[in-house]
Parts: C-alpha cells; structure tokens; sequence
C-alpha cells in the first residue's frame, strides 16, 4: 500500500516534504494535491515512473505530460516562448493553465510528444505543491489525476489511497484548490488553442 502523509495546507510541515521529496528522488510516484484537482507525479527523468503514470492513467505515447514548476523562472529553461506568450503565460499565473509549447533540450526526449517535441508546462497556486516542488529544486513530471472513463480529477486523497494505493507510492492528503481539471492552452502552433476547458477557463476571454 501506499505510503499516506497527511500535510498542513497553510504550513506544510518540512520533514513531511523533504520525506515525499525524498522518495520521489529515490524514483517513487506520488498523488498530491494541486489547484485543480489531484495529479500524479514522478521526478523529472524516471523513465519507470512515466510508464507507470500512463498505465493508471491509461493514456498513450501522445499525452501530454505536463512539467509542474516553482516559477516563471524555472519554467522558461523548460519551453520556447515569444513575447507574447510570455505575456499572456504570465498573466494567468500561478493558476490551473497547462501551456502546451515547444520543449527545450532541458526536458527529457522521452517527455516530449513524439510528433511535436511539445511538452505542458504549469505554476501551480497550491502551498503544498509548491513546497514539494520548492524542495525538490527542480520542476515535477505530472499527470492530472483522471482515471479512465471519468472526466473529473480526484479531489479525496483518502479515496486515492483506497483505490489505487496498490499502484502508488506516496499519498498526499490535502484540499486542492478547485474541483476540476486545468484549462489546457496549446500554443506551440503561433495561435492561442483551447484543448480543455477547466478551471478558471472563462479568464482566457477577458
């Protein structure tokens, strides 16, 4: 079974995090809490851990896999943005937005879409994701946590761990943010395209 630590969700306890960020070094996967919903995630690279992502998941070669990041900073190592995506990425973050755009050769090959060389890119406005990812020094492979068949994330990570605590390593209990996946924004082709409409979608039209 899984591993379940449960996290303050103003003051994330350190010794819990630098436990979970540990583990995730050591090629663990884990479920956290997000600003939309709950995702999955491994550390940047673990080949393992992507296979196992995508078989609870059960998605193909061409998902997108999505890089959770600190800051603007971090994410801009990650992908190639203009200077109007930069503004526009800018405006709408932290918040739940998945950014599809062309990966940089910082972002593992296996990571990128094998046709696109696009990966997703996102700064979560979650405390809890932020201190894991803070610790971690480096941004998170992550999936949000939608199971075959549904359309909506889990939000319980008590209900996570019943059900697929066999097939995760860590649970992180926790709120998130909203109930719902992010809004997912591709922009690797020069035009803005809404691939899914989440969290907070309606912002794009302002």
């Amino acid at each position: 079974m899984a591993h379940y630590v449960e996290v303050h969700p103003d003051n994330p306890q350190q010794r819990l995090v630098d436990r979970i960020v540990e583990r995730l070094r050591q090629g663990e996967i884990a479920a956290i809490p997000t600003d939309s919903g709950y995702a999955l995630v491994s550390k940047l690279g673990n080949k393992d851990g992507l296979e196992r992502i995508r078989t609870i998941r059960n998605v193909g070669e061409r998902h997108h896999f999505t890089l959770l990041c600190h800051d603007f900073a971090q994410l801009g190592k990650l992908v190639i943005i203009d200077n109007a995506n930069y503004r526009f990425i800018k405006s709408l973050t932290p918040g739940p937005f998945t950014f599809i755009l062309k990966g940089t050769k910082e972002v593992p090959r296996m990571m990128l879409h094998p046709k696109k060389s696009t990966v997703g890119v996102r700064i979560p406005e979650h405390t809890i994701t932020q201190s894991i990812v803070a610790t971690m020094g480096e941004p998170l492979l992550s999936s949000t946590l939608i199971l075959p068949g549904e359309t909506e994330p889990q939000s319980e990570g008590w209900m996570i761990n019943d059900e697929l605590g066999h097939m995760i390593d860590i649970v992180v209990e926790g709120p998130v943010g909203e109930n719902g996946p992010t809004t997912v924004v591709d922009l690797s082709s020069g035009d803005v395209e809404v691939l899914r409409e989440g969290v907070r979608a309606s912002e794009l039209l302002r």
